[in-house]
Parts: structure tokens; sequence; C-alpha cells
């Protein structure tokens, strides 16, 4: 799933590419019975009301909170998107054409750039959701396995919203002490859990977990009440550092995740630790191995011996 970088990373991209352009219209073929009453566009009835709110608006402006992508409109509405576990967002020109596999017609969007484009990329063809510009430009929505949330908010109502309102503070922004409150709501659970709760921090995930705790030699089975003061700081300093690193290299492309050109990011390369299970630890001076076990029902990397 895409993290705190890959969203902020994906906002840029946003504002660089589409703030100003008039959106003409809108596309989706999500649609879901499971979804039926919901406040999101894979409900077909929300679609209509969507359509409605979003088509001759402006781009004002874009912004992240937590791992949800803003996208303000001239008409003081803000279009949610959750990328979820395999989402994506793209911009570029697209043909919107009707094919029938296997005896069923359905539309595709296919890049109109040469084939040495990362549009191209096989990761980024399963669009599920575009907004069209005046310009003939579009900002799509590649999501293989459909799990993206996408829906509309007034935007004077975004911090009461209940898509919002409950969810950690940034850990970029936060000093020590707050860090250290923050993770004390749940002071027997483990710390690679306690990160990963959107009520505690807002936007890490399994990657930066696991990285930012290898970098702060905690073992991952720790928790809250048995850290040190300076743990907790230099914990937080090594999340700061992991983020931080992982905005500068464009994000994670371990998986799916794509930037606003459908190109990789390069952070999956500086990994220390995480998927390098059996692999040497690479921090000067130690010998361990990496190991990885399972908390909470998700997968955890750590070396066997600095981590403690």
């Amino acid at each position: 799933m895409p993290e705190l970088p890959e969203v902020h990373t994906t906002v840029e991209g946003i504002k660089k590419t589409v703030v100003g352009k008039t959106i003409t219209d809108v596309w989706t073929d999500y649609n879901s019975p499971s979804h039926q009453g919901s406040d999101n566009i894979k409900n077909p009835r929300y679609f209509s009301v969507f359509r409605k709110k979003v088509i001759g608006a402006k781009i004002s402006d874009a912004s992240r909170k937590a791992k949800n992508i803003l996208i303000h409109l001239s008409n003081n509405h803000t279009i949610l998107i959750h990328m979820k576990m395999t989402g994506h967002i793209m911009y570029g020109r697209y043909t919107n054409t009707k094919t029938k596999p296997a005896g069923w017609e359905r539309e595709v969007w296919v890049p109109n750039e040469n084939q040495d484009s990362p549009l191209w990329d096989p990761f980024n063809k399963y669009i599920h959701f575009a907004l069209v510009f005046s310009d003939k430009t579009q900002l799509v929505l590649s999501d293989v396995r459909k799990f993206a949330k996408v829906l509309v908010l007034d935007t004077n109502e975004l911090d009461t919203s209940p898509h919002l309102s409950d969810i950690g503070p940034n850990p970029l922004d936060i000093p020590t002490t707050y860090f250290i409150k923050q993770i004390l709501l749940r002071p027997r659970t483990p710390i690679k859990q306690v990160l990963m709760d959107q009520h505690i921090l807002a936007g890490i995930g399994n990657i930066y977990s696991d990285e930012a705790l290898f970098r702060a030699s905690i073992h991952p089975t720790r928790t809250p009440q048995t850290l040190t003061a300076k743990e907790s700081k230099e914990l937080l300093q090594a999340l700061k550092h992991t983020l931080k690193k992982g905005i500068a290299f464009g994000g994670d492309s371990e998986s799916d995740y794509r930037n606003i050109e459908g190109k990789r990011g390069e952070f999956q390369e500086k990994h220390s630790v995480y998927r390098k299970k059996g692999q040497r630890c690479g921090k000067k001076g130690c010998n361990g191995t990496i190991e990885r076990t399972v908390i909470g029902g998700r997968s955890a990397h750590f070396c066997n011996t600095h981590q403690r």
C-alpha cells in the first residue's frame, strides 16, 4: 500500500500538472453491488452526485492527510482519493477505447504516447477512474485490485468528515514529547503495530516502519512502555529520516506504485531490512541476519542481533 512518501510524491505531481485545469468530464467503471448506499464512486447513484459536484470546477490545489490525497476544487469541494493496496495516479493524454475481451465489452484508456513512455508500464493499464480536463488531458487512477476509494467532500467540512477526523498527527511535524504521548496510547502493543496505527500516527505502513525500527535498533515486538525516553527520541528521528529519504527517492515501487508520470520510485533500492529475509545485516559492525515474523497479521523484518 502506498505510504506517506508515495502519497506525498503523488500530491506534488498533481500540483505540478493539473492545478488551474477545468474538469469537463468524469469517468469510472467502478461498480460494485457491495457498495450500494455507500458514499464513494463504486456506488452508481453516488457517482451521479459526484459528477454533478466536480464537472465544471477548476483544480485549485492538492494536499495530503495521512494516506489520503485531497484535490481541492474552485467550487468549495474536495475530491478525496485513497489509493489503498494497489492504486496510483497518473497524468497524460489518453484515448478511451472499447474492447471485447472474452466476449464482453469494456472501456479501456490507452496512452497517446510512444510505446517507450512509462505510461505503457504494465502496472499502469488498470485504469478505473479518470478526470478529463478542458485541454483533453486526463488524471487517471490505475488500480489492479480495485480497492481504491474516491469521493467528494465539502472543503470546509474536511476536518469533521468521518473519512478524516480520526487520523493521528503527521510524524514529520511532531516533537518528541508529542510522539511519546501518542505511542503510549497503546502501551502494551508491539511498536511495529503502533507505528502503523493511523489513529496514532498518519501515513506509516509496513515498509517504513520496518526501515525506521532497523535504523533505531529497536525490535518490532518491543512495546512503547518498555522504550526509554532516549530510545523514543531516536525512533522518531529514525522515522523522520526514513520518510524524508523515501520522499527524496520518489517513493517505493517494490510493488505497484508509480508516480504521476507512470515511473517507478527508487526507495526499494535503498531498503536495509524490508523483504531481505535471510540476508546479512548491512549495519556497520553487526554480524546479524535479517529475519521475518508476523505481528498483528502483518510481516515484520528485523535484524536478529542489533535490534533489541
